[in-house]
């Protein structure tokens, strides 16, 4: 795991040039440019609360605040999952031409996602101020778990980015495990409205401990238990080393295969 962050940061010049790039490359050509990243949640968001608080009538404070607040996460986890696992397949030809470490085009996926949702992070403070919540100290443990989050989602993109060079079908077979991923995450409804019969399953969601940090530090002012914060850092050192051994085993044969 060192030697690879050790090529990571020799690497981070180009990582940094990669990901202004891919950030410039998504919304080139459209009107609105780098502000699509705070459309779309925004959209998301609509969308879901169109449906949810007037359709279905789910009974939440501040339901768009609290969407929001799941949504932007979960956003940075899906892209950086969907883009990702494609990222050394259509990176091939660059990867043949150019001599640099293969774990490089994964990590500019994650990063690049995680560049889109720091800057949604200050229109949820906008929107949690319209909604007349006033952010808390609690901020100050933010950064802790954006860190955590972005270990599990670098590991989860380690092993998908590796397993899709030699078995193409992952891609297709993703965005349906995502879409079931989704509405098992407490996003669209808070854990305290899934019946106590099934709560426990919840326990077994690897993402529900940063939803709900991420709820309870921008909704409620509330720091999550040592507890919840030791599970996420364990869940994420997991994540990061599994995919890194993953990955340090497949490397070598990734550019004869793409």
């Amino acid at each position: 795991m060192v030697m690879m962050f050790r090529e990571l940061f020799s690497y981070r010049v180009l990582i940094q040039t990669l990901v202004i790039r891919d950030l410039k490359a998504r919304y080139r050509g459209s009107a609105l440019g780098l502000l699509w990243t705070l459309v779309n949640p925004l959209l998301h968001m609509v969308i879901y609360v169109l449906v949810f608080s007037v359709y279905m009538r789910v009974e939440t404070d501040r339901y768009a605040a609290f969407l929001l607040c799941g949504l932007l996460p979960w956003i940075w986890l899906s892209s950086s999952l969907l883009l990702g696992a494609t990222a050394i397949v259509e990176g091939g030809s660059l990867l043949k031409k150019v001599f640099f470490p293969p774990q490089v085009l994964p990590t500019v996926t994650v990063m690049a996602n995680g560049a889109n949702f720091l800057l949604g992070i200050p229109l949820l403070l906008i929107l949690l101020l319209v909604f007349g919540i006033e952010p808390g100290w609690t901020l100050l443990l933010l950064p802790l778990i954006i860190a955590s989050q972005c270990a599990f989602t670098l590991g989860l993109t380690f092993i998908l980015a590796a397993a899709t060079v030699r078995y193409r079908d992952i891609p297709q077979i993703l965005g349906h495990f995502l879409t079931f991923w989704f509405f098992l995450s407490p996003i669209i409804y808070p854990v305290a409205q899934v019946p106590e019969g099934f709560r426990a399953f919840l326990l077994f969601n690897p993402l529900t401990s940063f939803l709900v940090a991420y709820q309870n530090m921008l909704l409620y002012n509330t720091p999550p238990s040592w507890q919840a914060i030791a599970k996420m850092i364990g869940l994420s050192g997991l994540a990061l080393l599994l995919g890194v051994l993953i990955f340090d085993r497949l490397r070598w044969s990734l550019a004869e295969e793409v």
